[in-house]
């Protein structure tokens, strides 16, 4: 019972930080950009980190998990380029219905990979979770009658790319350790975005950035980390398509954070799709 109750504590506590998170990198990325941003992210969770991995660094003298954290830190650099990409040359709302694929993807994986399946009450309740992120994601349903547009299968890859990082992030943690996980990848990822901001010449700009909005971005770093970590966590030994289906409604509780911080205007349907899936994550907590 104590574990169990450990894992859904790091299961809410990841889909909580992943909405204050999201909150923050809104406001961080219209101020200092998007990969200057996700640099930020990088560089907090790194050093952040460094003194609860330490324990754990022999485990990098290991081919096959130095191969692992690698690929992981690649595919969660190039998905966060293909999401940043979508969501500056298509519709808002288009890239976010498409990125939702994320849970099935995530779910198929899971079940390939871990031979971890849903029973058919968890199959109804994750579903009820699915279709009511897509509610808060949809601003018009007349975004429903998607039309090929530039940007769409950028949109498509980044979420491909979100459930192969869930699915990497769980085998990481299983098979080297949760902390090593969230540190290694996010250091890979650092490196990139250094690299990048270096060739654009923008480092004096970063810098002070660094310096003008220290606070906002120490506490989009540390909590978009701290979400990483719980579920690193929640996902070390348990069924990863329920875990990433209780945090998924992260975005529902984002918008709920939106409304009331930013007096955000929405639609009857997406407080319906919020409080939808929050029950609904509530509800799947039961059958895990």
């Amino acid at each position: 019972m104590g574990l169990e109750f450990g894992i859904l504590l790091a299961a809410f506590s990841a889909m909580i930080l992943w909405a204050v998170g999201d909150f923050l990198i809104q406001k961080s990325t219209r101020k200092v950009g998007d990969l200057e941003a996700l640099a930020f992210i990088g560089i907090i969770g790194t050093l952040g980190l460094i003194p609860f991995m330490i324990k754990d660094f022999d485990k990098l003298f290991s081919v096959s998990n130095l191969i692992l954290l690698l690929v992981l830190g690649i595919v969660s650099f190039v998905a966060a380029l293909f999401d940043l990409e979508a969501l500056r040359i298509a519709k808002l709302s288009t890239t976010d219905i498409i990125i939702e694929l994320e849970l099935p993807i995530t779910i198929l994986m899971g079940y390939f990979f871990f031979k971890e399946g849903l029973s058919m009450m968890q199959f109804v309740i994750t579903s009820f979770i699915f279709v009511g992120i897509l509610l808060v994601a949809t601003e018009s349903f007349s975004h429903w009658k998607l039309k090929w547009e530039k940007g769409i299968l950028l949109a498509f890859l980044a979420a491909v790319g979100m459930g192969l990082i869930n699915f990497l992030t769980s085998a990481s943690s299983r098979d080297i350790s949760p902390i090593m996980a969230v540190w290694a990848p996010w250091f890979i990822l650092t490196i990139f975005c250094l690299v990048l901001i270096y060739k654009r010449g923008d480092f004096p700009k970063f810098a002070k950035n660094a310096s003008k909005f220290k606070w906002l971005l120490l506490s989009m770093g540390i909590i978009d980390t701290a979400a990483w970590v719980f579920y690193s966590f929640a996902v070390f030994n348990e069924n990863i398509g329920l875990i990433t289906a209780i945090t998924e409604s992260y975005p529902a509780v984002a918008l709920f954070l939106g409304v009331w911080l930013n007096k955000e205007k929405i639609n009857w349907h997406q407080y319906l799709g919020a409080a939808l899936a929050i029950v609904s994550s509530i509800a799947l907590a039961a059958f895990l």
